[in-house]
């Protein structure tokens, strides 16, 4: 049997409408949304079916309903019998990589992000850092222009995704100054990205310290299915473990590159990206063209997914 991997999509990837086609087939997928309506006494369906762009874009609600809309994909995928090697997700996503595992219950992930992203959106004030992703080069090179820079403020990289595509963030114009250097030493180009906040950089320190002191009282699952972190591109030991990492996380590098890469090492050959969007798949195609990439997001892409990998919808 091939090994498969799941991975599971980060923050950035909502739209008004997601699962919106799985949650009126599948009485499962309901059932997901319901589960964390209540853990959050707000209507997640309404939110993300019908509600303003500009609402489900509040950090704080769309962390809850990227995580709700992918744990409700992964169990309609589960009922086919599609079974992963291991797991991993995209920040967020890692959230959702957990609960699929077995560490955290539904009614206990979805508050919880939800107070992460509030953390992570108060830790910094509004205006005061930035985010930008590098295109065309190396990661050495970033990392130097990153470093050339921090006599500006705070610069640091904060997603390795792919070659060629890393993002750096921190302070508005030690942020600059390392995009101007990176164009200086050949990359295509820098964009800045449409964030409130530096995640993933020293910068969410608070946010850290109040998730820390958030996780103490929950009492965690053991881990059915391996996980592989984001802050270290490592198989996750223990759910002991867990907390600590996802501590770090806020503000520590998201080395997703070097996690495709360990899977790939480990013998994966198939990924499937669940939840909104795709942004994964192109992230794992520009690694390696050569691996099986699919997705789950809505009833085409479960069919597609499905019939892919041995079984019938």
């Amino acid at each position: 049997m091939e090994k498969t991997a799941f991975l599971f999509a980060g923050q950035g990837a909502q739209y008004i409408g997601m699962g919106k086609e799985l949650y009126e087939r599948y009485p499962i997928c309901k059932q997901t949304f319901e589960e964390a309506s209540e853990s959050l006494s707000m209507d997640l369906a309404q939110l993300i079916f019908h509600g303003e762009k500009e609402e489900l874009n509040l950090t704080e609600n769309t962390q809850p309903a990227i995580v709700t809309m992918s744990i409700a994909a992964y169990r309609v995928l589960a009922e086919y019998h599609i079974v992963p090697s291991v797991m991993a997700g995209l920040s967020l996503g890692e959230y959702s990589a957990l609960t699929a595992s077995g560490v955290f219950t539904l009614s206990q992930v979805v508050p919880l992000v939800q107070k992460r992203g509030r953390f992570m959106q108060e830790a910094v004030p509004q205006g005061i850092g930035k985010m930008s992703a590098i295109l065309g080069l190396s990661q050495e090179k970033v990392v130097e222009a990153c470093e050339e820079a921090s006599s500006f403020g705070i610069v640091e990289p904060a997603n390795f995704n792919c070659p060629g595509q890393i993002v750096i963030g921190g302070e508005n114009k030690a942020v600059d100054e390392a995009c101007r250097l990176a164009k200086e030493k050949g990359a295509l180009r820098a964009v800045e990205l449409p964030v409130s906040a530096p995640f993933h950089t020293s910068m969410l320190k608070p946010a850290a310290e109040k998730l820390r002191i958030e996780m103490e009282d929950i009492r965690i699952g053991e881990m059915n299915t391996p996980v592989i972190s984001n802050v270290n591109a490592e198989y996750i030991s223990s759910s002991d473990e867990v907390k600590k990492l996802l501590y770090h996380q806020v503000m520590s590098s998201v080395l997703w590159e070097q996690t495709i890469r360990r899977m790939v090492a480990d013998g994966v050959k198939n990924f499937i990206e669940i939840g909104p969007g795709k942004t994964l798949s192109g992230f794992v195609r520009k690694i390696d063209r050569k691996l099986g990439i699919y997705n789950v997001e809505d009833l085409a892409s479960l069919e597609a997914t499905v019939s892919a990998l041995g079984g019938n919808v």
